[in-house]
């Protein structure tokens, strides 16, 4: 038999490397892997990432070292193969066929909050709303407190303009790291992002690394009181300790996406293992037997009926990815 020789290729004599040669039915890397060092998973399951707990595989889930080795990663992927970035995955819903491409979770490497200037925080893209609002409350450094009642990563903050209690994003951002599709590190300062309403300019496959944020001199005390008061508020309010989405709708120019929800008779209503909560109807939960379709199903229920009693057509704050 004709083959290429190799250290081990004698039955009783096999030290277990891998053979020379592809093996059929292996499915390649997205990126050459030799030097990558965080985890690389293919068909990875995405449902234990996000809050609502539903959803498909990831076709490939990467979970990077450090920054340089996700900018490594990104350098080599193919342009046509679709990026995106995950948080804590709170105001998502990944639909039943999974994701297809690449999706990069930005862990512990990149969940830091730090004082950097005179009422300046740099914050890694996987710091929580919690840690730089309270990295912020113990510097001294006041505005930052509506983060606490973000559930959410500064990475989903600066690319959705996140706000909560009557701030957002834009009224406090200095700049942001961000590596663009082609693995390009760039600075982009906040007038680029041309923010609006839980929206930015911030092109598809851009993944935000770590951003800064400017507040003004305040007194410990006080902030944590604040940070307490929006605390509470949120547990009034809103189905903490659920699988929910947070916000589902973006409220429209001049009234509460609740209420016209609420007015529409959804309050409680089921569909399929999906329901609008009881306490705050601008919140779908899963309650345990819900898909991502039977989700995403009841909140085009809503939209419908919406529109057609009132003639406001609700549009979806929760983004929902993937293959159907």
């Amino acid at each position: 038999m004709t083959h290429t020789d190799q250290p081990g290729d004698v039955a009783n004599q096999d030290d277990g490397r891998a053979p020379s040669c592809d093996v059929d039915g292996a499915v390649k890397a997205p990126v050459p892997l030799e030097g990558i060092r965080g985890a690389v998973t293919g068909k990875a399951p995405l449902a234990k990432h996000v809050w609502f707990k539903t959803g498909g595989a990831a076709d490939w889930l990467f979970e990077p070292a450090d920054l340089d080795d996700l900018m490594t990663f990104m350098e080599r992927m193919d342009d046509s193969l679709p990026v995106m970035a995950l948080g804590l995955g709170s105001n998502l819903i990944i639909r039943d066929g999974g994701v297809p491409g690449v999706v990069v979770k930005l862990g512990k490497p990149f969940a830091r909050a730090e004082v950097t200037g005179d009422c300046e925080l740099t914050c890694g893209a996987g710091a929580s709303g919690i840690l730089v609002a309270s990295t912020a409350r113990d510097a001294g450094i006041a505005r930052l407190e509506f983060l606490r009642g973000i559930p959410g990563t500064v990475g989903g903050f600066v690319r959705m303009n996140g706000g909560a209690y009557g701030r957002e994003v834009a009224d406090i951002l200095i700049d942001c790291r961000v590596i663009m599709p082609d693995g390009a590190l760039v600075t982009l300062p906040a007038s680029d992002l041309r923010y609006s309403y839980r929206h930015s300019a911030l092109p598809d496959g851009a993944i935000v690394v770590s951003a800064r944020f400017k507040g003004t001199p305040g007194d410990p005390a006080d902030i944590g009181a604040e940070m307490d008061r929006i605390a509470a508020a949120r547990e009034e309010s809103q189905p903490l300790r659920t699988k929910t989405g947070g916000s589902t709708f973006k409220n429209p120019e001049g009234t509460s996406a609740w209420k016209l929800v609420d007015e529409a008779g959804f309050r409680g209503f089921k569909h399929k293992g999906a329901q609008v909560s009881e306490k705050h109807t601008n919140f779908l939960l899963n309650t345990g037997s819900a898909t991502s379709t039977a989700i995403e199903e009841l909140g085009e229920m809503i939209r419908d009926k919406v529109f057609a009693e009132t003639g406001v057509c609700l549009e979806w704050e929760i983004q929902r990815v993937g293959r159907p």
